[in-house]
Formats: structure tokens, sequence, C-alpha cells
């Protein structure tokens, strides 16, 4: 996969390494569970979730995030993607 990291006039957005790891991941889990019947059509869907994610997020609805996330930076906040009507 790419390496994602996208800069807005104002937001930053990266992954974290595990979380780069874990879109790579989730092509195959999607694919063995049977949710795709081809790993291309799972990796699309998953690349398109990132990129949706990339392109869209400046424009979402927006939350400040909890505590936890303050080992990331200060005054953090997250947004959530429904990427189709079975997911969040």
């Amino acid at each position: 996969m790419k390496k994602y990291i996208v800069n807005f006039m104002e937001m930053n957005v990266r992954f974290a390494p595990e979380t780069r790891d874990y879109f790579e991941e989730l092509v195959t889990v999607l694919y063995r569970k049977g949710y795709f019947s081809w790993l291309d059509t799972s990796k699309k869907y998953v690349e398109d979730l990132v990129h949706d994610i990339l392109t869209t997020l400046p424009n979402r609805l927006h939350k400040p995030a909890p505590p936890y996330f303050d080992r990331y930076g200060k005054g953090m906040y997250y947004a959530s993607f429904r990427h189709n009507r079975a997911t969040t």
C-alpha cells in the first residue's frame, strides 16, 4: 500500500504505522471471512475507504478526541466514516 500522509490547509492527516498495517491486514481478513469473493475486490474496498478518509476528512463533522489520544498530540479530533450501510 501507499504511504498515507496528506496535508490540507489547516489539517495534517497521518496514519500511524500500526494503522497502515491494519489496513493491509484488513484486505486479507475481509477476503478470508467471505465479505468479498476476490482478493482484488477486497483490496479495492480498503483503498477506497482510505481514499475517502484522506479526501473528505476536512469536511466531516468532527468531535474532540477522548483524553486517551493526548499521547498523539493535544487538541485532537475524530470523525466517523460510514463506507456502506453495514459498516461505520
